[in-house]
């Protein structure tokens, strides 16, 4: 979880994904589409990817990638940042953890 929690910390808008996952590319140009530039780590090109994902499963009980944080936090996955999508609330939740500069409410 150590390694997960530096890899948070290097930016403000952080996807854990999967290169042949056609969820997490639908969110990663979602959240790019709102200005941000995340850290993208595709579990399966890195060497510990299996390790990282099994860790997201187990101490986050995340099921699935993506995996999403915001400002650190574990926002979840697609059906959670679509959640915020709909509720207007992604872009404010972006603009206050730093990842986007400009957001009109």
């Amino acid at each position: 979880m150590e390694a997960i929690t530096r890899m948070v910390a290097e930016r403000a808008l952080v996807i854990f994904s999967r290169s042949t996952c056609d969820m997490c590319h639908s969110i990663k140009t979602l959240l790019q589409g709102f200005g941000a530039n995340p850290m993208i780590y595709e579990l399966d090109q890195i060497p510990n990817g299996q390790q990282i994902e099994r860790a997201l499963i187990q101490q986050l009980g995340c099921q699935n990638l993506p995996v999403v944080f915001i400002g650190g936090e574990c926002v979840g996955g697609d059906g959670q940042v679509m959640s915020l999508l709909l509720k207007n609330q992604l872009g404010p939740l972006l603009k206050r953890a730093g990842a986007i500069w400009v957001w009109n409410d």
